[in-house]
């Protein structure tokens, strides 16, 4: 028996879906059959993306947008409903951050940091649930969260409480849409490589340009991570598909892990000699 995810026939929305995690979230649900809207701020990358998934021979809708204005995020849904029909798929990627200590924040840092965040993905999923209702098939909304939304993450005090906001209303989600088939979901990415971060915060994404870690910071990354590796887009792509797929018909309210393995670690890393430790210097052996 050979395992397949298949969405053909299904039309989904991935806001944020222009670059990094987005993108290859997109693509991937392309890949495995379905029709995307994507909704971005840089047009470039809306349209970029858009022409992949026509290449792979479905539909895509490149919408340019900022998901802190709630008429943009609803006027997305609305035209891929009125293009399609229907809206089987959510993914409310779209996301920012920029570090500063909570106490050096100002009120207008903060509030841009929720609404980019946290009502963005409430907007986009309060305006999907009829079009999906109305469909009678269910369907299937996955947030993309962060491991910081379980753990500290000083310097990153309010996105990190959006993601815990976003993996609670999941929970919620989950119960208050089960009985009309629709499947509520996160995944939480840690160390992926993206344009983001990388420098490559504007235009089309290009990966010459990107910015390399030293070999230091390359050296100590490796050894928080137990896999030994950043993650790649593409593996949160084939995560949310998964999600999004019949293979996870019996899978609602959870937060699933994309980190390599670092939340398992909670705080143990590789040390220089190679032994697992939770501070250099400390004798385990």
């Amino acid at each position: 028996m050979t395992l397949l995810i298949d969405l053909s026939g299904r039309t989904a929305v991935v806001t944020g879906g222009g670059g990094g995690i987005g993108r290859a979230i997109a693509i991937r649900l392309a890949e495995a059959g379905a029709h995307v809207a994507i909704g971005d701020i840089v047009t470039e990358r809306c349209e970029e993306t858009a022409a992949r998934i026509r290449e792979s021979g479905r539909e895509a809708l490149a919408f340019p947008l900022d998901v802190m204005d709630d008429d943009q995020v609803r006027a997305l849904v609305a035209a891929v409903d009125a293009q399609f029909g229907r809206v089987d798929i959510l993914v409310n990627n779209a996301g920012g951050v920029s570090r500063r200590m909570f106490a050096d924040q100002s009120q207008r840092s903060w509030q841009r940091h929720i609404d980019i965040n946290f009502t963005s993905m409430l907007t986009a999923t309060h305006a999907v649930i009829p079009i999906m209702r109305r469909g009678g098939q269910g369907g299937a909304i996955v947030g993309v969260s962060s491991m910081g939304g379980s753990r500290a993450a000083p310097g990153f005090a309010v996105y990190a409480a959006c993601k815990a906001a976003m993996e609670s209303f999941t929970k919620s989600m989950a119960l208050e849409l089960s009985a009309d088939g629709i499947r509520v979901n996160c995944i939480a990415p840690d160390h992926t490589v993206t344009p983001g971060n990388r420098g490559n915060r504007s235009g089309p994404v290009d990966p010459t340009s990107w910015a390399q870690p030293s070999p230091q910071i390359e050296d100590a990354m490796c050894r928080a991570i137990p896999l030994g590796r950043e993650g790649v887009d593409m593996e949160c792509g084939d995560a949310v598909a998964f999600l999004c797929s019949d293979l996870a018909s019996y899978i609602t309210g959870v937060t699933l892990p994309v980190d390599g393995g670092t939340m398992a670690a909670s705080g143990w890393h590789r040390g220089t000699r190679g032994n697992w430790t939770l501070a250099e210097g400390l004798n385990f052996d």
